[in-house]
């Protein structure tokens, strides 16, 4: 399998968004707040900003990262390339010339989190979702370069 790393373009949007989509029904414990659309909207918005690289091989786009200097917005991988690399291949792309990535994952997400630990970031703090669009308890993970604070 050869993976390729790109900047999404803008016609990318519609498979960024069905994946965030996907990715969001697969999780029985997570409030379905936005349609389809909105989720294309939104990884529109992303693309235009610059934030989102994806993850394709040949013209299958296996996941995506969208990221906003230090701060990791959003990383989803499809179903069929979990446990592949995929998500760490992302990750580490994002991680290039920086000294600290942060991002939140939802304490219900138990796979997340094993794969952030797993990937070098600790836990910073917890919430009881009060302030998150899903009203679901989270948890703020941050990475740091070693050496660097």
């Amino acid at each position: 399998m050869t993976i390729i790393l790109r900047p999404a373009r803008s016609l990318d949007a519609g498979k960024i968004g069905g994946l965030m989509s996907d990715g969001n029904a697969a999780n029985a414990w997570k409030p379905h707040l936005h349609s389809a659309a909105e989720d294309i909207s939104y990884c529109a918005k992303m693309i235009d900003c610059g934030w989102v690289t994806v993850a394709c091989e040949d013209r299958l786009l296996l996941g995506f990262i969208a990221r906003q200097e230090d701060y990791v917005h959003a990383l989803y991988v499809s179903a069929q390339a979990r446990g592949s690399g995929v998500g760490r291949m992302l990750l580490d792309d994002a991680k290039i010339g920086r000294n600290r990535l942060k991002l939140w994952t939802f304490q219900h997400n138990i796979a997340a989190q094993r794969f952030y630990l797993r990937e070098g970031f600790t836990e910073d703090s917890r919430t009881d979702g009060h302030s998150n669009e899903e009203k679901l308890p989270d948890i703020r993970y941050i990475w740091a370069r070693k050496g660097k604070t």
